[in-house]
């Protein structure tokens, strides 16, 4: 379960990414009472429930889980307990089917996908679609001036042949010989400061996205999507597909900011990094429960000599698993395998133990390791150096005693604050060569100002989509209606609280709004008609993240090998009655017909236990003009569909980004969310297996998005 919780953009250039974690204390509260009903399709249980009571207060979480997901987690558990990967996909699909029927998340967008003019040539970071591979920077090729189509399609054939062996992919020799000239510094954005350069001690890609870039794991991608070796130089598996023994690189050490070496890059390095993570339980921890040997054991209280980590000696560890996991080397890009240099580490007031941690961390007077307020208290191995960071500025250097160094393209990297509510004034400074490029809105106004000025014409093109998924979450089991300064608050009365409570406690009333959710017009109001459907995802995981390496039959369904894992989903969800499209760039849940008659069914079983019209309310950042475009445009188009008399969606307004952040990504907990319904989380995959999906919505607190849905 990736700890990388995504935001929705902000901003009209780039997507801001930031997380949460926290498992929620048992809540005060009633019994939930539902009336049910049973029906088996495809050897599916699913259990429709219907309130037959008037909801008052906030529910036992677990009970509402069962209620609105029951067999989920043993439906996962199932796929997981598969004879053949095949046979694990297809019951992941039909686990994810079984997802997609329990309308408590709305699948919307993915990345990219947009209008874009950029002087960054394609492919040239590390190009997977899973852990924090692509956020490294180090290979980046970047021109003074921006790419035509013509030359991206170029290069990118240049890349297709060379994925497929057939000779190099070179894009800054190939726009030299076009007239560019190649840049040695990038300058970006970011909108909220990372809390911590310990990245292990953080679940938030806004801190992950630039402590990356300064530590290396065992393994990384290339731009070719390859496995290469980084501070790994070559590993084993040991016949039982339980031992992995790691050789670590001679010569790769620790470098201080200013590029001092403080010592050398050990195995015992790795160990005490995942020590560390298990430690400091700040969301990485469930990535390897159930996976490492003891991982689990020792979180609950054990001893850590039983954990499957070990340094035999310097240049050797040694990671022993539970059982054997096809997927393991693919986990290795994601940071909680990281290494934190073990000396270091001790100076600065490290000590181990769950109990001892959380107790020596709370004194910062003696435990000073990955200050987000001091580069010196951390060490760095990786290609640059971390050499600035305040609230308005971050700035990375070459590490020129990186042990790959001569692979590194950039001198330096420079984050600089921007709220996003000035789209004229960072266009003007994309032109101006200060920011290497930008996506091009209708709602920020740029794409019509590209138009006008020719640039749209000359250089745009269509960015990649990507497998991060956005999604809204319904909130089943709300706690929170104002934050606790007063903002966001709920316009709602006592009675209107307890109506939207009842009423998303019913299957058909959520199924209504889902149903009548026209993500064609609501993403249109910020990409413009030509592109609205183009980033759409219809499912939580990407339809194409895996597929069949050989045939396989589940509930009379016969997949064949090369079967992409959304053509599973799909099957099983016309089975279960869901009316989707599964494809991308389809409005694959849109159904107006079905959205009323959803409703209907609603209105029958909530009988005389609610009022009309129920008030739903939505969340959004008054100031950006994207979010307000999108959040009038859901508005519309659920009113549209269903009828202002039965569903009234409120517009609350969060002024700043910190409240619109706490009323959704950092509300701790389920209980915190101050919303209905918020369309702005997102998840992006941490290794190639669509566990690391569906995990996140697992019971009993142990999925990480359950939260969104008001959960735990």
């Amino acid at each position: 379960m990736k700890k990388k919780l995504l935001s929705i953009v902000l901003a009209s250039a780039m997507v801001l990414s930031l997380a949460a974690c926290g498992k929620e204390e048992a809540p005060a509260s009633t019994s939930l009472e539902v009336v049910t009903s049973t029906s088996t399709e495809a050897s599916t249980e699913t259990v429709e429930t219907t309130a037959a009571v008037r909801v008052t207060e906030r529910l036992d979480d677990e009970e509402v889980y069962e209620t609105v997901l029951g067999e989920f987690t043993a439906l996962v558990d199932a796929a997981k307990a598969a004879s053949s990967i095949s046979e694990r996909f297809a019951l992941f699909a039909k686990a994810e089917a079984y997802l997609m029927d329990s309308a408590t998340m709305l699948p919307t967008t993915t990345r990219g996908g947009a209008y874009t003019i950029s002087r960054v040539a394609p492919r040239t970071v590390p190009y997977v679609q899973w852990g924090n591979d692509d956020d490294r920077l180090h290979k980046m090729v970047i021109s003074d001036d921006f790419c035509t189509p013509e030359e991206r399609s170029e290069m990118l054939a240049q890349w297709a042949a060379a994925v497929a062996g057939e000779g190099e992919y070179d894009p800054a020799a190939y726009l030299i010989s076009k007239g560019h000239t190649i840049q040695d510094t990038y300058t970006t954005t970011f909108q909220t400061a990372p809390v911590t350069i310990d990245w292990l001690n953080t679940s938030s890609q806004a801190d992950t996205e630039i402590t990356v870039n300064t530590v290396e794991g065992l393994v990384e991608y290339n731009n070719l999507g390859q496995m290469q070796p980084a501070l790994a130089e070559s590993w084993s598996v040991s016949d039982d597909g339980l031992t992995y023994t790691f050789k670590i690189r001679e010569g790769a050490a620790w470098y201080t900011s200013e590029g001092a070496k403080y010592a050398d890059v050990t195995a015992a390095d790795f160990v005490a990094g995942f020590h560390h993570m298990l430690d400091t339980q700040a969301g990485l921890e469930w990535l390897v429960e159930g996976v490492v040997k003891g991982a689990s054991e020792y979180l609950a209280g054990g001893s850590f000599d039983e954990v499957g980590y070990a340094a035999p000696d310097a240049q050797t560890l040694v990671v022993t698993l539970e059982q054997p996991t096809s997927y393991f080397m693919t986990m290795l890009t994601y940071s909680c395998f990281l290494p934190i240099c073990e000396s270091f580490y001790a100076a600065r007031g490290g000590v181990y133990g769950q109990a001892e941690y959380s107790e020596a961390s709370a004194n910062t007077n003696t435990y000073t390791f990955g200050s987000n307020t001091d580069v010196a208290s951390q060490v760095y191995c990786g290609p640059f150096l971390l050499q600035k960071m305040n609230e308005k500025e971050i700035v990375i250097v070459k590490n020129d005693n990186y042990w790959n160094a001569a692979t590194t393209t950039l001198k330096s990297v420079k984050w600089v604050w921007d709220n996003g509510e000035n789209p004229d004034a960072f266009y003007n400074d994309v032109l101006n060569g200060i920011y290497a490029g930008c996506a091009l809105n209708k709602s920020t106004g740029l794409l019509d100002k590209a138009k006008e000025d020719g640039n749209f014409d000359k250089y745009s093109y269509v960015s990649d989509t990507e497998s991060t998924t956005y999604f809204g979450g319904i909130n089943v089991n709300r706690g929170t209606f104002a934050l606790e300064s007063g903002a966001v608050a709920s316009p709602k009365n006592d009675e209107q609280i307890a109506d939207a409570r009842t009423a998303l406690l019913n299957k058909n009333f959520r199924k209504a709004l889902i149903y009548s959710f026209d993500k064609q017009t609501w993403n249109g109001v910020t990409r413009g008609e030509e592109l609205a459907l183009t980033n759409v995802r219809n499912i939580y995981t990407h339809p194409e993240f895996v597929q069949l390496d050989a045939d396989v039959t589940i509930d009379g369904h016969t997949f064949k090998a090369g079967t992409f894992y959304g053509e599973m989903v799909q099957a099983f969800c016309d089975d279960l009655g869901v009316k989707i499209d599964v494809k991308d760039g389809t409005n694959g849940l849109y159904n107006p017909e079905e959205a009323k008659a959803c409703l209907a069914k609603a209105v029958e079983e909530l009988g005389d236990t609610v009022s009309y019209p129920i008030q739903i309310d939505v969340e959004y950042y008054s100031a950006s003009d994207s979010q307000t475009a999108q959040a009038a445009a859901f508005k519309s188009v659920i009113e549209g569909c269903l009828g202002a008399d039965k569903v009234q969606i409120n517009m609350v307004e969060a002024t700043t980004p910190d409240d619109y952040y706490a009323a959704g990504y950092r509300a701790s907990n389920g209980e915190a969310g101050d919303f209905d319904i918020f369309y702005g989380s997102g998840w992006g995959p941490d290794y190639g297996d669509p566990s690391t999906y569906l995990d996140t919505f697992l019971g009993e607190g142990a999925g990480y998005m359950t939260k969104v849905i008001g959960l735990f």
